[in-house]
């Protein structure tokens, strides 16, 4: 869980929190109702409200009508953001890449090792 927040932490830079990179992640698989963003970063609906009106101001992400219920909108990422989540994907991936290459050959292979038992425990 810490590597997985320092990710996040590094990821985000100046221009989006790590809160909103979560929501950009979840978006760049496919537009969201506010409800479900909410219940799948396990918080209330005024606070990814915030997070969402964030986005929207910054032009990351946009508001619809949702096609099946006039009631609820549906979030979706904008090519802005697309592009700020790739950014901060790539600045992610240079941080790892940066810490792993200053382990030793030994903990390079440990910790190959410990990715793959972790995939076959998530498969499973």
């Amino acid at each position: 869980m810490r590597t997985s927040r320092r990710l996040r932490i590094e990821a985000t830079g100046d221009v989006i929190t790590p809160g909103q990179y979560t929501v950009l992640a979840h978006l760049n698989a496919g537009s969201q109702t506010l409800r479900e963003l909410a219940e799948r970063e396990h918080v209330q609906a005024p606070s990814m409200t915030r997070i969402v009106n964030a986005l929207t101001d910054q032009g990351f992400a946009a508001r619809q009508s949702h096609p099946g219920d006039g009631r609820q909108v549906q979030i979706s990422i904008t090519p802005a953001g697309q592009e700020v989540l790739a950014e901060a994907r790539s600045q992610r991936t240079a941080w790892l890449a940066q810490r792993v290459a200053g382990l030793s050959e030994e903990d390079r292979l440990t910790l190959s090792r410990a990715a793959h038992i972790m995939q076959e425990m998530s498969a499973k």
